[in-house]
C-alpha cells in the first residue's frame, strides 16, 4: 500500500524519493505543501511524520534492504552525523567546501559508514544530485575524482535513481535531468506509486552481475547461512570470498549466519587454528549469529549412523582403503556390501570401542556402485582414528567424514541455503542423496567459483608444508595467501574486501592476478600514508655543498603534501649530505639536480676509485634555480648520527608456476628464494613508526613496517608493498646457493 508524501513543489525531498525507490517502499508524491514547508509522510492509521532525516530512518526501517541504518549503536551514530552534514550542500557559499571534505573522507572509504550502503550516502548523494548543473560540471572535471567515483557508482548500482533525476532534478532549476545515462521513462509519473520492490532486491550494493546471484526459494526473514571453515589452518583469501558471500546473502535477505567449525579431523585440527579462524572473520567484519561446531552433535551424528545401518542404507567395511578405492573407481561393490544387519551392527560397536577388529572397518553408506558420478558409490561416514580431539580428548574413537556429517549439521542447525564453491559440484547428488536418506528436507545448495591466483597455492595441505619445512616464518609469513599474511604483508581490508565485491557471486571460473588487488591497494594508502626518505647503506654516497649551511638547521615539513592529517616530520639540513649510490652514478659533472624537500644543487666535481665506482660528489646549491628544468629529483639523507637502521625486505612468489595442473608436484615449482633483505639508512623520524604503519619511502614504494624501532643497533624492519605494477617471478639470486 502506497504511502502519501507531501513536499513544496519548488523542493522535492530528492533523498527521501531516493531512499524509497532503493528501498522498495511505494510512495505517491503530493507537491502541494507550501513553500520552505518539512516534508510529511501520512500514514494508514492518520499519524504524519514529517522532516527530511526522520523520513529517512523511517523508510530505512520499513523497507526491502537491511542495514540502511538499523546497525550498531557506533554505525548508526556515524549515520545520524551524516544525516546532520547532508544539508550543507544546499549552501551555495560552502557548497565546494563541503566537496572537498567528502572528496578527502572518500580516499579511505567505499562508502560513508562500513562496507554497505547507508542512508547515509542516499543524503549526501541527493544532496549532490539535487544542485543539478553544479555537480555536473564538477562531476565531469577531475577535480573530486573519488566523490565523483562513489556519485558514479551509487548511479550504476541503483539504476532507479535516473527515473528520480529525470523526474525531480529539474524542479531545482537544472532545466533538464543531471545523470548522464538517464533512460527514456516511458508512461513516467509525478509520484512512486510503482515502489519497485522487486527491482531492489536485485540491486544489493557492492556485488555485480545480481542476476547471478539469486538464491533458490530464498525467502526476506528466512535465510539461514553458514560459514564452515575446518580449523586445520588460517583462513586464507579463498575462504574470505566465501565468507563474504554468506553476508552479503544474509544482508541482502535479512537473515543470518553462524559459524561452524568443521572440526571432523583430530589430526589436522587445534584450538590454535580456532582462535586464528576467529581472529581473521572478525578483521573481515562478518558479523555472525553464533558459533557452532561439528563435534557438538557427535552424539547425534552416531545415532545417525546406527539408523542408517539398521534401516539397510549403510553397512561397515573392512576392505583395505587401497582396494576400496580401486573398487569405487571401476565400480565394483564391496564384498561386506550384503552384511547382514546384526553383523554390520556388531562391527559398528567394534569401531566405537575402538578395539582392533575396529579399527580395520569404516561404514560406507549404501548408494549406488554404478552411477557414472563416482561421488554417490557408497561414500565413507565413518571412519576410526585414536588421536585426540582438540575439544573433546579422547572421548571417541570414530569420527564421521565431512560427506556425512556436513549435509547432517546443516540440516540439523536448520540451514536454508549452503554456499559451496564450485569443486564441489560433483558431490553435490551425494549431498542430497545423504540428506534424504537421513530424512531430511533438502538444504538448497548455492554454488560459486573458487577465487583462484596465479602462483598461489590455497591448498591446507600444502600450505602447511611451507610451515613444517621452514620454508616460512609461519601461517602469518607475508609471502602466504592467508588474511593475516597479506595483512602483514601490507594490504589493508578495506582493499581486499572491494576486491573480493568486484569478483560478485559469479560461477564462472577465473585465474585473478595479484595486480589488480595490489592496484586498490595502493589507491587507498597513497592519498593517506606519511613520506619518508631512505638510502641504500651499501655504496651509498657523500655530497659535500661548498655553499650549504655550516651550522645544521631542522624545518618541519608535512609528511604527505596533499593530506595534513598525515602529520609533520623534523629534516635537518646540512652541508654533507647522503645519496642513493644508483642515483650518483647517474650524474654528470656541472649537472643541476634536484634535492627533494630542499631545492637544486650543481655538481661540480665526482670522485671515483680505481674501479670506477663513484665515491664522492661536490657541488654547490643553486636555490634559485628551477626545479622544472631539472632531469634528476633525489633523495637525500643529512650527514647525521640520528640517522636509523633499516632492513628493507622484498617478497616474492612461492611458486614460479602461474597455474598448477592437477597431476603436478608442487614441491618441483618451489620458488628457491622468495625474500631479499637490503640495509639502508633512514630519517630520524621513523623511530616513530609503530608496528603496522604503513609509509611510502619516497622514489622507493610502499611499505608496512613489521619491526619497530627498539635500539640504535637494531633495524627497523619494513616489508615492501607490491604497488600493483606486474612483477617477475625469480626475482632475487640464490644467496649461496640456498632457498630462502
Amino acid at each position: 500500500m502506497e504511502l502519501k508524501l507531501s513536499f513544496p513543489a519548488d523542493s522535492p525531498p530528492l533523498s527521501v524519493i531516493a531512499a524509497a525507490k532503493i528501498a522498495g517502499v511505494p510512495i505517491a508524491a503530493d507537491p502541494t505543501l507550501a513553500p520552505a514547508s518539512p516534508p510529511i509522510i501520512h500514514l494508514h492509521n492518520g499519524l504524519k511524520l514529517q522532516g527530511t532525516c526522520v523520513l529517512l530512518r523511517y523508510i530505512s526501517r520499513v523497507g526491502n534492504i537491511p542495514d540502511l541504518y538499523q546497525r550498531d549503536a557506533i554505525e548508526s551514530s556515524q549515520i545520524d552525523e551524516w544525516l546532520d552534514y547532508a544539508p550543507i550542500f544546499a549552501s551555495g557559499s560552502q557548497f565546494e567546501e563541503a566537496c572537498g571534505y567528502v572528496d578527502g573522507y572518500l580516499l579511505q572509504h567505499t562508502f560513508l559508514v562500513g562496507h554497505s550502503l547507508s542512508i547515509a550516502d542516499i543524503a549526501v548523494w541527493s544532496g549532490l544530485a539535487g544542485t543539478g548543473k553544479r555537480w555536473e560540471s564538477l562531476r565531469s572535471s577531475k577535480k573530486y575524482q573519488n566523490l565523483a567515483r562513489w556519485f558514479n557508482s551509487i548511479l550504476a548500482e541503483y539504476d532507479v535513481l535516473n527515473e528520480v533525476l529525470a523526474t525531480y532534478t529539474g524542479k531545482k532549476g537544472s532545466g533538464k535531468p543531471t545523470a548522464s545515462k538517464v533512460k527514456e521513462q516511458q508512461g513516467a509519473k509525478a509520484n512512486l506509486s510503482k515502489g519497485n520492490g522487486d527491482a531492489t532486491a536485485k540491486e544489493k550494493e557492492g556485488w555485480r552481475q545480481t542476476s547471478e546471484v539469486d538464491l533458490p526459494e530464498a525467502e526476506v526473514g528466512k535465510v539461514r547461512l553458514r560459514f564452515a571453515p575446518e580449523p586445520s589452518g588460517y583462513l586464507h583469501i579463498g575462504h574470505s570470498k566465501a565468507a563474504l558471500l554468506n553476508q552479503y546473502f544474509a544482508e541482502r535477505y535479512n537473515g543470518e549466519v553462524i559459524i561452524r567449525f568443521d572440526d571432523t579431523n583430530p589430526d589436522k585440527e587445534s584450538n590454535e587454528f580456532v582462535d586464528n579462524l576467529l581472529k581473521d572473520i572478525e578483521t573481515l567484519g562478518i558479523k555472525y549469529k553464533t558459533v557452532t561446531y561439528t563435534s557438538d552433535y557427535f552424539p547425534q551424528l552416531m545415532e545417525m549412523a546406527e539408523k542408517l545401518i539398521r534401516e539397510g542404507k549403510a553397512y561397515v567395511d573392512d576392505t583395505p582403503r587401497e582396494q576400496m578405492q580401486k573398487e569405487r573407481k571401476e565400480g565394483i561393490e564391496s564384498r561386506c556390501r550384503n552384511n547382514s544387519i546384526e553383523e554390520n551392527l556388531k562391527l559398528w560397536k567394534e569401531m566405537i570401542a575402538g578395539s582392533e577388529r575396529g579399527t580395520m572397518c569404516c561404514v560406507r553408506g549404501k548408494l549406488d556402485m554404478q552411477d557414472p558420478n563416482k561421488s554417490v558409490r557408497d561414500p565413507v561416514y565413518y571412519r576410526c582414528n585414536q588421536t585426540p580431539h582438540h575439544r573433546i580428548g579422547a572421548k571417541y574413537k570414530v569420527y564421521p567424514t565431512y560427506d556425512f556429517a556436513c549435509p547432517f549439521v546443516d540440516a540439523f542447525e536448520g540451514i536454508t541455503h549452503a554456499l559451496r564453491s564450485s569443486e564441489y559440484h560433483d558431490r553435490n547428488d551425494q549431498y542430497y542423496w545423504i540428506q534424504t536418506d537421513m530424512g531430511f528436507k533438502k538444504v538448497h545448495i548455492y554454488e560459486f567459483s573458487r577465487l583462484n591466483l596465479v602462483y598461489t597455492l590455497l591448498s591446507k595441505r600444502k600450505l602447511l608444508w611451507f610451515v613444517q619445512n621452514g620454508l616460512v616464518e609461519g601461517w602469518d609469513d607475508p609471502r602466504f595467501p592467508t588474511v593475516q599474511g597479506i595483512v602483514r604483508r601490507g594490504l589493508k581490508i578495506e582493499a581486499l574486501i572491494q576486491f573480493i565485491l568486484e569478483q560478485g557471486a559469479s560461477k564462472n571460473l577465473n585465474l585473478m592476478e595479484w595486480d589488480k588487488l595490489w592496484a586498490t591497494n595502493k589507491k587507498i594508502i597513497d592519498p593517506v600514508c606519511p613520506r619518508h626518505t631512505a638510502v641504500i647503506e651499501e655504496r651509498r654516497v657523500l655530497l659535500t655543498l661548498s655553499n650549504g649551511p655550516d651550522d645544521p638547521f631542522v624545518r618541519i615539513i608535512p609528511k604527505h603534501k596533499k593530506y595534513a592529517g598525515a602529520g609533520e616530520k623534523a629534516t635537518t639540513y646540512t652541508k654533507r649530505i647522503w645519496i642513493d649510490y644508483d642515483d650518483a652514478v647517474s650524474i654528470s659533472v656541472n649537472e643541476e639536480v634536484t634535492l627533494m624537500d630542499w631545492g637544486n644543487t650543481i655538481v661540480k666535481e665526482i670522485q671515483k676509485d680505481q674501479e670506477g665506482n663513484v665515491t664522492n660528489l661536490s657541488g654547490i646549491l643553486h636555490l634559485e634555480g628551477s626545479v622544472k628544468t631539472t632531469k634528476l629529483k633525489l633523495t637525500w639523507l643529512p650527514e647525521s648520527d640520528e640517522l636509523v637502521k633499516l632492513s628493507l625486505v622484498d617478497f616474492d612468489y612461492l611458486i614460479t608456476k602461474k597455474k598448477l595442473e592437477e597431476d603436478e608436484n608442487f614441491v618441483d615449482v618451489v620458488n628457491p628464494c622468495t625474500k631479499k633483505e637490503t640495509p639502508a639508512l633512514g630519517d630520524s623520524n621513523m623511530r616513530n613508526l609503530k608496528r603496522g604503519d604503513v609509509l611510502q619511502l619516497e622514489r622507493k614504494g610502499y611499505f608496512r613496517c613489521d619491526v619497530p624501532f627498539s635500539r640504535p643497533q637494531e633495524p627497523i624492519v619494513l616489508f615492501a608493498i607490491p604497488d600493483g605494477k606486474p612483477q617477475p617471478v625469480l626475482r632475487f639470486a640464490v644467496p649461496d646457493g640456498k632457498a630462502k
